[in-house]
């Protein structure tokens, strides 16, 4: 079976150096093939994105490029639906057969994972892949708690040898840094630098990104 493919969604407004850490992460620890990032077009758990999609796409491709195994998957921008998790994963199950596929997502995400639209059939398609700050015991409700007893592991080998069915806890110290955060900082005046990535901030900068209302 040939090497998984990682899956990072967000609304990436904009995409940061604690997005770009974490596929970096978990590429390195489960031997990745690559790490697709999917920007969001209507989020079903957050508010609407203060960016419009051509920008927060064009900020997503700029990240990709300068980071080796990176690739970006507009298909969520391509909607006009919410971009409920479950349907992006079957039609890329529908697309590449039995690969072995690992959605990547925050731990505070996996805490509330069954508020999410038809969470009991994310595990058909995929394994989840949970960003975990080393050390920390996190506290799961009994729905959370019950899936992951049933399907937790830390043997990346299971990750690689079936298409879907596991959860890997991601050893991966977390940066403290938010979309919300540098957003702040931009309508402030203040510099984000070394928050993301340079070529980032100059599109941030060239297109007036986030100093007054939606663009």
């Amino acid at each position: 079976m040939t090497s998984p493919i990682g899956l990072l969604g967000g609304t990436f407004d904009p995409i940061h150096a604690g997005h770009l850490r974490t596929a970096i992460q978990a590429q390195e620890q489960l031997g990745l093939s690559e790490v697709r990032l999917l920007p969001n077009h209507i989020p079903p758990h957050r508010a609407t994105p203060d960016s419009a999609p051509r920008h927060r796409l064009a900020m997503a491709r700029l990240a990709a490029a300068a980071t080796p195994g990176l690739t970006v998957d507009e298909r969520e921008l391509n909607r006009t639906t919410p971009s409920y998790t479950i349907d992006t994963l079957m039609e890329l199950r529908r697309e590449l057969g039995r690969r072995p596929l690992c959605f990547i997502m925050g731990m505070d995400s996996f805490c509330s994972l069954d508020r999410w639209h038809r969470w009991q059939e994310l595990l058909d398609q995929a394994h989840l892949v949970v960003s975990h700050r080393p050390g920390w015991q996190p506290e799961f409700n009994d729905a959370v708690n019950e899936l992951f007893q049933r399907h937790g592991t830390r043997d990346r080998e299971r990750i690689h040898r079936a298409p879907a069915g596991h959860i890997f806890l991601l050893d991966n110290p977390e940066l403290d840094v938010s979309s919300t955060q540098i957003r702040d900082c931009i309508r402030n005046g203040n510099n984000p630098q070394y928050l993301l990535p340079d070529a980032v901030t100059d599109y941030i900068r060239q297109q007036g990104l986030y100093t007054g209302s939606v663009v």
